[in-house]
């Protein structure tokens, strides 16, 4: 099929806005729940905690064994949403999760709160690739950082939402059906992500071919498109293994790490870091209190990241906007250690964690430059670049965890992730060359980086 003619503004306005209206609210729903499911331990961690017997080091074991199964899964499932289609498998997943974050509600022990972790992390593996992969099913290249920025709106909100949402449950949940608030917490989250899997499956569509809810002039206009972008060159096609051993792809997973790596460890500590400034305030802080303040870095960071992906997809260019929020991020971390100030440390979190979250719209753009196309290379391709980039999801908040015990402070584990942002910033500049003339957008999907 082939791209139907210039004068094609108004199909397209016609079209995006359909596919907005009909995907993107499902995909923001499921990964704000899916993201809550994943760290509404943090808040738990409050009280489960001294409940179960958990050291600082102990908990940042838990909240990172969870990436073990995700990794290990990962490529495997990304893979398989290609064969049985996105809406089966994202469907699968949501289900799947929703039910073993369910069950963390009955873990006994330090034990089975690992397994259970563990368990809840084979059954997640596969989602933010398969939802990347799937914008990239959908959505024409130049549209595609507003779209995942759109989206990935439930990482931020899962915190800003999520957090009083969580400790007002601990709070005022507390024995209730002769439960502890942490395991209501846990319950009461876990059962909406399976209700949203059935609607998953019955609303998503697998590809733009099989969208019958598009006219007939936008389908084509849409097909069309995107198979002009991702027609592959020839020694591209069948390039699985080539893909997994090209050292561009592992560095660009080794910027995911460097980026994700104070994500995981800021978002599973913050509620306690939060907790811990009682002593500068002279106050005590409630559950729901923890949970407002821990809101606000996630909100600054929302309109942030927002307003930087639209500046990446206005001016086309990506390797900067992926580097630059992190370098400053990184110095806002510094700065909030270095002042030991409660109100600076706030603002340095919420910098920081705008930082992390705005690189990531155009770091998910770089990839398109290293392997082609929508096929098999390309989702192998995410799903190992976010393989390795979740394995800082287990680093970082054993790390952080195993510096509070040692130093008895978080200053440490805010240097390292200072360290990490800065690691990453270096390494895109380094991997992805400076380009000059036409921007990104203006080039096909299928550049190879020289």
């Amino acid at each position: 099929m082939s791209v139907p003619p210039a004068g094609s503004e108004e199909i397209e306005t016609r079209t995006v806005r359909k596919l907005v209206r009909r995907l993107i609210p499902l995909m923001i729903v499921l990964y704000f729940l899916n993201f809550l499911d994943r760290v509404n331990m943090s808040y738990a961690a409050l009280d489960m905690n001294a409940e179960l017997g958990l050291t600082a080091s102990m908990f940042g074991l838990a909240a990172g064994v969870f990436f073990i199964g995700y990794v290990l899964f990962e490529v495997p499932s990304n893979i398989a949403m290609l064969k049985f289609g996105a809406r089966v498998w994202i469907a699968r997943i949501a289900v799947t999760w929703g039910l073993c974050s369910a069950a963390l509600a009955f873990a006994q022990g330090p034990g089975s709160l690992y397994a259970l972790r563990a368990l809840l992390g084979v059954a997640e593996a596969g989602l933010y690739p398969g939802l990347l992969l799937y914008v990239a099913l959908w959505f024409p290249a130049r549209r595609r950082a507003q779209m995942l920025s759109m989206f990935l709106l439930g990482i931020p909100l899962s915190s800003v939402l999520g957090a009083p949402l969580s400790t007002a449950i601990m709070q005022y949940g507390d024995g209730l059906f002769g439960m502890s608030g942490w395991r209501l917490l846990f319950l009461a989250e876990g059962i909406p992500s399976v209700i949203v899997g059935v609607w998953a499956f019955f609303w998503l569509t697998s590809r733009p071919q099989e969208a019958r809810w598009l006219a007939d002039d936008e389908r084509e206009w849409l097909v069309g498109t995107l198979e002009a972008e991702n027609q592959a060159p020839p020694h591209q096609k069948g390039a699985l293994g080539r893909t997994v051993r090209n050292p561009r792809v592992l560095l660009l997973g080794v910027v995911l790490f460097g980026q994700a790596f104070g994500l995981w460890a800021l978002t599973y500590f913050l509620p306690q870091m939060i907790k811990g400034l009682e002593t500068a305030f002279g106050t005590r802080f409630s559950y729901l209190q923890v949970g407002l303040v821990t809101a606000i870095p996630f909100a600054v960071a929302t309109v942030g990241f927002v307003w930087w992906a639209r500046h990446s997809d206005r001016t086309g260019e990506r390797r900067l906007h992926c580097a630059v929020p992190l370098l400053l991020g990184a110095v806002a971390v510094v700065a909030c250690v270095l002042a030991s100030n409660p109100y600076v440390l706030v603002a340095g979190i919420a910098l920081g964690l705008t930082g992390m979250l705005s690189s990531t719209v155009a770091f998910w753009q770089l990839p398109a430059r290293v392997v082609a196309g929508t096929g098999v290379a390309a989702a192998g391709a995410i799903a190992l670049i976010n393989c390795i980039g979740a394995a800082s999801g287990y680093l970082g908040p054993h790390l952080f965890g195993l510096l509070k015990d040692w130093t008895g402070s978080f200053g440490a584990g805010l240097y390292v992730v200072a360290g990490f942002m800065i690691l990453s910033a270096v390494t895109v500049l380094l991997v992805v060359p400076a380009r000059h003339g036409a921007p990104e957008t203006a080039e096909p999907s299928r550049a190879v980086v020289a």
